[in-house]
């Protein structure tokens, strides 16, 4: 049975969605990701879309709210911004909390190009941390399961 994680942030338009996205795409035979924000911004930054397609991954996510999730059994929640992870209490659901905590891409400033290598910094950095995060979640649920 897959595990399931949530990606809460503010606005739910970068940073949690590259999580969503990637973690689907690469590990979506032992975890399913869904993201949320705290404040969502209604839409999905296209530089996210951009710096995801430039892997091969299609990405075609929504902003939603944490309360659409409220009755999931999360096996994680993982704040992926500072602010997200000071309003955690407004996550009431179930699911270990973690902050595993990325710069704003959406914040930088400059040329398109210069947007775009910000947008691909985090996606790479999220690509790099989110998965091993994951493993060792699982590893320590195992743990748990062997201990038990």
């Amino acid at each position: 049975m897959k595990k399931k994680v949530l990606f809460l942030c503010t606005g739910n338009s970068a940073r949690s969605q590259m999580a969503e996205a990637l973690v689907n795409a690469r590990l979506g035979d032992d975890w399913e990701a869904v993201s949320a924000g705290t404040r969502p911004s209604g839409y999905v930054h296209p530089q996210a879309v951009a710096a995801l397609a430039e892997l091969g991954i299609e990405h075609e996510g929504r902003s939603k709210t944490p309360d659409e999730f409220r009755a999931v059994a999360f096996d994680l929640v993982v704040t992926v911004c500072d602010a997200a992870a000071e309003e955690c209490p407004v996550w009431l659901g179930q699911g270990r909390r973690v902050h595993l905590g990325f710069p704003d891409p959406a914040r930088a400033t400059g040329s398109e190009e210069e947007v775009l290598a910000r947008f691909r910094a985090v996606r790479d950095a999220i690509a790099e941390q989110v998965p091993a995060l994951l493993r060792r979640q699982a590893a320590s649920s195992e743990q748990t399961e062997i201990t038990d």
